[in-house]
């Protein structure tokens, strides 16, 4: 493939400057609710697309086309558990959560419990979440400037996702939330133009007709017709169905337990504007992701599957394929630049959070006991902003070349595991208490990481990340099927083995989540 290295870096630059330019000239980070939360002032549309663009990753656009491109039907499943996830939210989460928390989860958790060991543990679950999403942002970064670069040294795309984590440090230390949230609706907002031309253009070649796109996409793949029914990809043995078991457990219940996706409902300045950010968030993503099943089978058809395959970046280089097949080299900066804005935007949000998580739960609430200056909270943020991003850096340059939707279905699976069950917990059942808490916590995440550990996911396998040894004894990819159930029973035992918390602080934080009486 041809590609104009100059015209692609031209149009990087002029995206990059654009984006820099507005997060700077909207920040306001004179307090930690302007920095945190962007003052709350955001409305719920602009919130629901923001949180579309927070959401909308790079593991969506180039994973999930890819993944729809080389093994049809199961690919759509990511597709799918991601967008039905967030009726969890919408039913369950975001309106309690806004109006019992400020900044971060652990506002939530803490409500009523012991305010030290709860904000410390939903500090270490929001930073070993936040930086496994982080790290499969950065290596599709590498993938994606790999292929347009053609750079096929690992030392090559090592150097390009150091660059693209430094970029991304520089939105959060400059911008806060309030820039954040603008860098994500721009990239929202392109990204939906991007698909939506795109689908219309395959739509038109194929003369309008799915049947037509579809028969094509069979014929350049090796699996035939296969692609069109579940299994080509998890229906192969009884160990793969139940692979794809735990992989919708994690989809579907992992978007209410993201840091990222959680802190986003306090940039609204009330419950009602929540809600309606996640209406707007899911009509969103719902037209996203049916155009990502039109180009992920378009690019099937156009490109063919082998060639997919045999490009830098593998399965995430489908759409950038199809883009230069279809639009030469200047569509394919074009796709490129949105796809790099999309891990520009992401990546931003997830550090933010993290950043905002240390800072508020550990340092102000936990080192400090709530005294803490404003000024000095913000300067930990960025202090942690830094350390974070250095380290997701070497995360991704470790699992570059892995396809991108399948790493951030672990990530997933953390939250669903570490997260979701003491949020529900904490919000619906009075006699949860902070033992129940640090159970639910810490034994979620540590059975998860366990699980990952010794799955085919590290090791055992070609497509491992540690492909030369074989350690592994849990044959699932994604542990959710395992570890999810798991954490709702450590948080149950935990909170029937501890003592109950006070009454009125229970009864205090119920009226709140209900009614927002006393939420800022």
């Amino acid at each position: 493939m041809d590609t104009n290295p100059m015209l692609n870096i031209s149009i990087f630059a002029a995206f990059v400057l654009l984006t820099l330019f507005i997060v700077y000239r909207v920040s306001s980070t004179g307090s930690t609710t302007d920095y945190f939360a962007a003052g709350s002032q955001f409305t719920g549309a602009q919130n629901g697309i923001a949180l579309s663009g927070d959401f909308l990753s790079a593991a969506s656009f180039l994973g999930i086309a890819g993944a729809i491109a080389v093994h049809g039907y199961d690919g759509f499943l990511y597709s799918i558990g991601f967008l039905v996830g967030w009726l969890v939210n919408l039913l369950l989460v975001a309106e309690l959560l806004r109006n019992t928390g400020r900044f971060t989860m652990g506002d939530v958790l803490s409500y009523r419990m012991k305010q030290r060991p709860v904000r410390a543990a939903a500090a270490v679950s929001t930073l070993v979440i936040s930086f496994i999403y982080m790290i499969a942002q950065i290596a599709g970064a590498g993938s994606l400037v790999a292929l347009l670069l053609d750079v096929h040294s690992a030392a090559g795309q090592a150097l390009v996702i150091a660059a693209v984590g430094a970029l991304m440090i520089v939105y959060v230390l400059v911008g806060g939330m309030k820039g954040t949230t603008w860098v994500q609706i721009i990239k929202a907002v392109a990204l939906m133009l991007c698909v939506a031309l795109m689908t219309l253009f395959l739509m038109g070649k194929f003369g309008f007709s799915i049947t037509s796109l579809l028969q094509h996409a069979a014929e350049k793949n090796p699996l035939g017709e296969r692609i069109f029914s579940p299994g080509a990809q998890y229906g192969k043995s009884e160990t793969t169905k139940l692979d794809f078991v735990s992989l919708s457990l994690a989809l579907i219940f992992g978007v209410a337990g993201l840091p990222h996706v959680l802190m986003r409902f306090y940039t609204v300045p009330n419950a009602v504007q929540a809600r309606r950010s996640v209406v707007w968030a899911t009509v969103t993503m719902s037209v996203f992701y049916l155009c990502t099943l039109v180009i992920g089978y378009g690019a099937g058809a156009i490109s063919g599957t082998d060639s997919i395959l045999a490009a830098p970046g593998g399965e995430n280089s489908a759409a950038p394929l199809l883009a230069y097949k279809i639009g030469g080299t200047v569509l394919l900066g074009v796709v490129a630049a949105v796809a790099f804005a999309t891990i520009l935007a992401v990546v931003a949000g997830l550090t933010l959070t993290a950043s905002a998580s240390f800072a508020h739960d550990v340092y102000a609430n936990v080192f400090k006991r709530g005294q803490a200056e404003p000024d000095s909270e913000i300067r930990v943020a960025r202090l942690t902003a830094l350390i974070v991003g250095a380290t997701s850096i070497i995360g991704g340059i470790l699992v570059n070349g892995q396809n991108l939707a399948f790493l951030v279905s672990l990530a997933f699976a953390f939250a669903a595991s570490a997260n979701l069950s003491t949020l529900l917990y904490t919000l619906y059942w009075r006699r949860f208490n902070t033992r129940g808490t640090l159970w639910g916590i810490y034994g979620g995440l540590g059975i998860c990481l366990l699980l990952v550990i010794f799955s085919p996911v590290v090791s055992g396998t070609p497509t491992s990340i540690v492909p030369g040894i074989d350690f592994a004894w849990f044959p699932l990819n994604n542990p959710g099927l395992v570890s999810i159930p798991a954490s709702f029973l450590f948080g149950y035992i935990g909170t029937l083995l501890g003592e109950r918390e006070g009454e009125d602080r229970t009864d205090e934080m119920e009226v709140r989540s209900l009614t927002g009486i006393g939420a800022s």
